[in-house]
């Protein structure tokens, strides 16, 4: 994580993450309707889901609100932000996030979750990180990766922009390599994560078993979590190589027959 050490400022911004927590948006309403908000969808191509989307809040008219996220950050998700740019334009420039390429493809990135953040914005370089930032100064939020959510240890993440020259974000800005890699393992820890919530595996077990369900290629997802249960099963096998079959199911249908000792199909 790129963190300069600068004096921290008070933050001006919430952008609200009500998608991942919908009850934040309903008490946002309930306990402070004089706020200023702003939704980040209203005008864009998902404007369609502006009702459930993330919530930009003027905290100059709500400044208690502030101080209830730096005391329960989990119940109020989002990024704490401090910017001199006027609305329009911090509005503008959030916007211009919320739509990216990876390669051929369009797709949303929620970069206002707080555990895509963690994720996001550490595969940032610090003139990626100024481009990505752009009007803004500084950048909290209460977060970290799946596997700290696992263990019980997120924290304050903070960040500061370089303030470098550089351009200003593409309307559909291309993600790096290292961005497209990081927001990959993003998906794959949250899939452990989920097996450690529905099993109570160590989630650094399971964590270790999907890399190495995608060593033996076993990429498609529910051959993936074929792979899981079948580890699961049998902690101290080892997995051969190469395994016969064609396609990953009839791959991982061969493992199972062998660590299980039935007999091969005819």
């Amino acid at each position: 994580m790129i963190a300069t050490c600068t004096p921290e400022a008070p933050p001006q911004w919430l952008l609200l993450d009500v998608p991942g927590t919908p009850q934040a948006g309903v008490t946002l309403r309930q306990m402070f309707a004089q706020a200023r908000c702003f939704g980040l969808f209203e005008g864009t191509e998902w404007h369609a889901l502006h009702e459930q989307g993330p919530v930009l809040v003027d905290l100059h008219t709500c400044p208690a609100l502030a101080d209830l996220c730096f005391v329960d950050g989990q119940r109020w998700p989002g990024l704490l932000m401090h910017s001199e740019a006027g609305t329009a334009l911090l509005l503008a420039h959030l916007r211009r996030m919320l739509t990216v390429t990876l390669g051929l493809h369009r797709a949303l990135l929620n970069y206002y979750n707080p555990i895509t953040a963690s994720y996001f914005f550490d595969a940032c370089d610090a003139v990626e990180l100024s481009r990505w930032l752009g009007p803004i100064h500084q950048l909290r939020w209460f977060g970290g990766s799946w596997g700290d959510r696992a263990m019980g240890c997120q924290g304050w993440q903070r960040l500061s922009n370089p303030g470098l020259a550089v351009s200003p974000l593409a309307v559909e800005e291309s993600l790096s390599a290292g961005q497209q890699e990081k927001l990959q393992t993003c998906l794959l820890e949250q899939h452990a994560w989920r097996w450690n919530r529905s099993t109570g595996v160590d989630f650094l077990r399971l964590w270790t078993y999907v890399q190495e369900g995608l060593a033996l290629a076993f990429s498609e997802r529910p051959v993936l979590d074929g792979w899981i249960w079948l580890r699961l099963q049998h902690p101290d096998a080892v997995p051969m190589q190469p395994l016969p079959g064609g396609t990953q199911q009839e791959r991982l249908d061969s493992l199972r027959r062998l660590w299980q000792n039935e007999p091969p199909w005819p």
